[in-house]
C-alpha cells in the first residue's frame, strides 16, 4: 500500500471522528445535565463538561460501526465514565453536605422500614430541598452508584431465556411500585427515565419549576427504594427502568 493511500485513509478516518464529535456535542451536555441533579450546587460544570468532551473524543476514536451499535449509545457510557472519573478525582461535596449525609444515615438507622421521604425530613430536620440534595449526593458516595449511573437507561433488554424467574419477579415488583405512584410522580419519573427528557423539558410538560421537578425525582426515588426494600427487592433501580 502506497504512502499516499495510507495518508488518505488516515485523513478520512480523522475526518469521520471529527464529524462524530461535532455532531454529538449536545450529548455531553445532556449526560452532564442528568448527573447534575445528583450533585450539590457550585460544582464546576465547565470542568465536568470538558471531561465529557474528552470522553466523547475517546468514544469517536474507539467506535466500530461494524458492531451494529449506534454511536450515541456507545458514546453515552464513555462520556459518563469520563465525567465520573473527573468527579472522583475532585472532592465535590462541601463539609455541609457531608454533615447532612451523616445526619440522614443516622436518622435512617433509627426509623422503621420503610421510612418515607416526609418521615426522613421530620427525623433530620432538613428542608425538602436540603434532603433532596443530600439524597442525591448519597447516591454518588456509594460505590455501587457509580456503576448504576454509568449504566442508567442504556442496558440492553434481556431475552426471556436470559431473564431468570427471580429477575422477572423483581421487574414485576418494580412495575407495581411505579404504577402505584401518584399520577404526577409517575409521570415525572417516566419522562425522566424512560423518555430520557431533561429537567427543563419535564418542567414544561408538567407545569412545575425545574427545581421542583428535581425534588420530586429525588423524593420519588427514595420512596420507591424504601418500598422495594421492604419487599426484599435489593436491585439498582436504574437497571430496571426499562419496565416502565
Amino acid at each position: 500500500m502506497s504512502d499516499a493511500v495510507q495518508e488518505y485513509r488516515r485523513t478520512a478516518e480523522q475526518t469521520r471522528r471529527d464529524e462524530l464529535v461535532l455532531a454529538h456535542l449536545p450529548l455531553v451536555r445532556h449526560v452532564l445535565g442528568r448527573l447534575l441533579i445528583k450533585l450539590p450546587p457550585g460544582v464546576d460544570r465547565e470542568n465536568l463538561e470538558a471531561a465529557g468532551v474528552l470522553g466523547l473524543v475517546e468514544a469517536a476514536a474507539r467506535f466500530d460501526p461494524s458492531r451494529n451499535v449506534s454511536f450515541s449509545a456507545f458514546a453515552y457510557r464513555r462520556v459518563q465514565g469520563a465525567i465520573l472519573d473527573e468527579l472522583r478525582r475532585n472532592s465535590v461535596f462541601p463539609q455541609q453536605i457531608l454533615e447532612r449525609i451523616a445526619l440522614v444515615r443516622e436518622a435512617r438507622r433509627r426509623l422503621p422500614n420503610p421510612a418515607t421521604f416526609q418521615e426522613l425530613m421530620a427525623a433530620t430536620g432538613l428542608s425538602e430541598d436540603e434532603l433532596a440534595e443530600t439524597l442525591g449526593a448519597m447516591r454518588l458516595t456509594r460505590t455501587i452508584s457509580w456503576e448504576e449511573i454509568q449504566n442508567e437507561g442504556h442496558r440492553h433488554p434481556q431475552s426471556p431465556a436470559e431473564t431468570s424467574l427471580e429477575e422477572l419477579e423483581q421487574i414485576r415488583l418494580v412495575s407495581q411500585a411505579i404504577e402505584a405512584l401518584p399520577e404526577r410522580e409517575r409521570t415525572i419519573i417516566t419522562l425522566y427515565f424512560r423518555d430520557d427528557l431533561r429537567l427543563r423539558e419535564i418542567a414544561e410538560i408538567v407545569g412545575l419549576s425545574v427545581s421542583r421537578v428535581s425534588r420530586v425525582i429525588q423524593a420519588t426515588l427514595y420512596n420507591l427504594a424504601e418500598s422495594l426494600h421492604a419487599k426484599g427487592v435489593e436491585i439498582p433501580l436504574a437497571a430496571r427502568w426499562r419496565v416502565i
